[in-house]
């Protein structure tokens, strides 16, 4: 076996979302890892095999690395020493009260982590952080464990997709010491190449680059996303105004291969645990270090996201003969995406809570995310088939394109509402379908026939 390829002990802090993912991932590749989660029923769970959250392929990946002896989980820092390498992978939420990210945990788990850390051994951050935060850490492993170092190694996980996300990425990003200005005994291009050289192996991309750079890839990237779903909901904006047809707009400019066809689906908008905050704290830091006019359309790009969901409710109303009050509307979707169970900042919620403070009936449906609504949004009622949301409905709503939504049959379903009214808020219907069904079809930025 080549060097490259030579199995390593691995350590994860912060066993969430995306540690709990890429910690079964690295023994996956053939590493011995060790998660460590200070939520101790979290830890205990992953260690039975139990998933706190839906992800396609993970249940199936967890119970394969826990049974290969390869991964474990524990709730003892301790049991990260001797660790080769050290992926930091905790959240970053948004600040209370602010645009900026809140660093709490990532310090904590630094701190924490340094109190075992061995010379030759490499912290690799992996959490969504403003720029200049790994060299302010490097600064702090430097000084406390003279020989051990740190890199910064940005996720790009797609809620849905994430073990094929990390498994087979589309990029691989090192921030590395050496072109960051520390002087180090560590090779953190050598270890990080010998943790993913099952992945380097098969081609990947690779890009070897300074701390600042490799912390703005990720924030870059999510904001370059946003702007593109804002930019087609601004033109869907304009096509509701002028009579235009924002799908078929997006299909002829998405044949431009400088534009390309991704990202161009109007409705409903974005949300989740990423793109929202991790463009408020871009321009949050951009802010910190004057340069906040380079960032400053991020605010319409939110703006717009914002407003897809305020039209969203004023169609509904418009469907309803202008009056929510006492009507029954059915929400196809919760979570803020499909193949998810995460309901953070989700635009599908927004829509379904605004309509019942405007005294309409609600009722929200979703294959996977009801037991988080019911924890988090007790005031909406949740039923558990999207026949029962539909029940005597005046209109169905579908806010999150779940498939099994996608492929709902248009006949059989308008035996169950009182009046067949369907509002796409994902434009991801079949409408000749649904209009030849009898029902009336209404889209945001679609024309109105």
């Amino acid at each position: 076996m080549s060097e490259n390829t030579t199995p390593l002990k691995l350590s994860v802090i912060g066993c969430g979302y995306l540690g709990a993912v890429h910690a079964a991932s690295m023994a996956e590749l053939g590493h011995e890892v060790v998660g460590i989660e200070v939520d101790v029923a979290k830890a205990e769970s992953l260690a039975a095999g139990r998933v706190p959250f839906f992800e396609p392929g993970f249940e199936e990946l967890l119970r394969r690395s826990l049974d290969s002896g390869r991964l474990s989980f524990s709730s003892d820092m301790a049991d990260a020493r001797g660790a080769a390498a050290h992926f930091v992978c905790v959240g970053t939420p948004q600040r209370r009260g602010e645009y900026a990210a809140d660093l709490t945990y990532v310090e904590a788990a630094t701190a924490s982590l340094i109190e075992v850390l061995g010379p030759g051994e490499l912290v690799v951050g992996k959490s969504t952080v403003p720029v200049g935060t790994a060299a302010r850490l490097a600064e702090q492993v430097a000084a406390r464990v003279p020989g051990a170092a740190l890199a910064w190694n940005p996720e790009f996980l797609r809620e849905g997709y994430a073990v094929q996300d990390t498994l087979h990425p589309d990029r691989l990003v090192y921030g590395v010491p050496s072109l960051s200005g520390a002087d180090t005994a560590v090779d953190a291009e050598k270890v990080l190449d010998t943790v993913y050289a099952r992945i380097v192996a098969d081609g990947t991309p690779k890009v070897v680059t300074d701390y600042a750079t490799a912390e703005m890839v990720k924030t870059a990237a999510n904001s370059f996303l946003a702007t593109k779903i804002s930019f087609i909901n601004a033109m869907a904006e304009l096509c509701e105004a002028t009579g235009a047809d924002v799908k078929q707009l997006a299909d002829a400019i998405g044949h431009d291969d400088r534009i390309g066809r991704k990202f161009l689906n109007a409705g409903l908008g974005f949300g989740g645990g990423c793109l929202p905050k991790d463009i408020r704290a871009f321009m949050a830091r951009a802010g910190e270090l004057g340069a906040d006019q380079a960032l400053t359309f991020l605010r319409e790009v939110d703006n717009i996201n914002m407003r897809r969901r305020i039209r969203m409710v004023e169609l509904a109303r418009q469907v309803c003969d202008d009056s929510l009050l006492g009507k029954r509307i059915a929400v196809l979707g919760a979570a803020f995406k499909p193949d998810s169970d995460d309901i953070r900042d989700s635009p599908a919620l927004n829509v379904a809570a605004q309509l019942q403070l405007q005294g309409a009936n609600v009722r929200v449906t979703d294959p996977q995310a009801l037991p988080n609504v019911r924890r988090h949004w007790s005031q909406l009622d949740c039923v558990d088939t999207p026949e029962e949301a539909a029940e005597g409905a005046d209109a169905v709503l579908l806010l999150t394109e779940w498939k099994q939504y996608r492929e709902l049959d248009p006949g059989s379903f308008g035996k169950v509402v009182k009046t067949r009214r369907v509002l796409d808020g994902r434009n991801a219907l079949d409408r000749e379908a649904w209009e030849s069904a009898g029902w009336t079809y209404r889209a945001l930025g679609r024309r109105n026939v």
